[in-house]
């Protein structure tokens, strides 16, 4: 005799909402987890980024560059961020990510896009400061730059690339 875990609906809705995963990848993710919460995040998260190592190979050419200039006029911020196609660069959630990394720019002054793309002497503790795709998002902590923007990549269905930023502060050199 085999147990059947059963599924609450409220479960589903509660992690598809903290997730914006789909119901039925919800419920898979409960069901592998045993009905555990967390557990069930960990599982999504780890199949959001299969689906973005799957998509990351094809080609982002639309998308918007945002823009963000901080109250007092004296910072400056240009994101371009790229999608497939001009359907999901006009979603609430894509545009949403712009203004997002618009403002981790403006804030956290990252210097290089990703890891790779720093000096090679620098330290662990360092590239989570320089580098945007390692550093905490300043809205969720919890989360880095790089799994925001997988958790979208899935969301949406598409490969979303950072392709470069620039922050400029007046007076700086």
């Amino acid at each position: 005799m085999t147990a059947t875990l059963k599924i609450k609906t409220e479960d589903v809705k509660k992690l598809r909402e903290t997730t914006g995963a789909g119901v039925m990848d919800c419920k898979e993710a409960l069901a592998k987890s045993g009905g555990d919460f967390n557990k069930a995040m960990a599982v999504l998260k780890e199949k959001g980024l299969r689906i973005a190592e799957k998509k990351s190979a094809r080609v982002a050419k639309a998308g918007l560059i945002s823009s963000y200039v901080h109250h007092d006029s004296r910072i400056g911020v240009l994101v371009e961020l790229n999608c497939e196609t001009d359907f999901v660069a006009r979603t609430d959630d894509f545009q949403k990510l712009s203004r997002d990394l618009a403002l981790q720019v403006a804030s956290a002054n990252p210097k290089y896009l990703k890891k790779e793309d720093a000096p090679k002497d620098l330290s662990e503790e360092e590239i989570k400061h320089l580098c945007l795709f390692e550093q905490a998002f300043i809205k969720d902590p919890a989360l880095t730059i790089k799994d925001y923007v997988t958790q979208v990549i899935a969301k949406t269905g598409e490969n979303i690339v950072v392709r470069r930023f620039a922050r400029f502060l007046l007076g700086e050199e």
